[in-house]
């Protein structure tokens, strides 16, 4: 199979992914406990920087999953998830699919155009988001192929905390107001 078949849907995943997370990094911190998270290149033994806020959580686990991408590590990108994420699951199948054909995606760039917070609790985040990936290209043996720009799409994103670190549950897409109004505008009146 062409990889450049499974670039709009590798997109579309990465661009959720990164928007949320750049759509967190943007918005304001929040007065909670800042809790400890490890960046993507620390081990057990490395100091743990400390981050604050909805934003911060996101961006810190957005960077995990870009370098788990990065270095083709399914692993490592399995782990961002909590157990019977289907989100997970998918992100794993497209990232080993990649991974068969010798590929991995790097320079994946979110950007955030919206973030709100739509419920909180010291165990669980659920944010709403408008993101888009870019710069992402597929590299491997031969020359790399630079992945479309994905159209801005939004998504709810819960993330849960299983111990010190934050995993994502649940990812949704959210109806845009076009694809609302295209839906109310095209119903048959009598």
């Amino acid at each position: 199979m062409d990889p450049r078949r499974l670039l709009p849907a590798l997109t579309a995943v990465a661009c959720a992914l990164v928007v949320a997370t750049l759509v967190v990094v943007v918005a304001r911190p929040d007065p909670a406990p800042r809790p400890r998270l490890a960046s993507p290149a620390s081990s057990p033994s490395a100091p743990q920087a400390e981050r604050s806020g909805p934003a911060a959580v996101l961006a810190a686990w957005d960077e995990r999953r870009s370098a788990a991408w990065a270095e083709g590590d399914a692993r490592a990108l399995g782990r961002l998830y909590a157990d019977g994420s289907g989100a997970g699951a998918a992100d794993v199948r497209l990232l080993r699919d990649y991974g068969r054909r010798g590929l991995r995606v790097e320079g994946m760039v979110t950007q955030v155009l919206a973030l709100r917070v739509a419920a909180r609790s010291p165990g669980r985040l659920e944010l709403v988001v408008t993101d888009r990936v870019v710069g992402a290209e597929a590299v491997g043996s031969g020359a790399s192929v630079s992945l479309p720009v994905e159209r801005p799409s939004t998504r709810r994103v819960a993330l849960v905390r299983e111990g010190a670190r934050w995993v994502v549950a649940e990812v949704r897409d959210q109806d845009s107001a076009a694809v609302s109004t295209s839906r109310t505008s095209s119903s048959s009146k009598s």
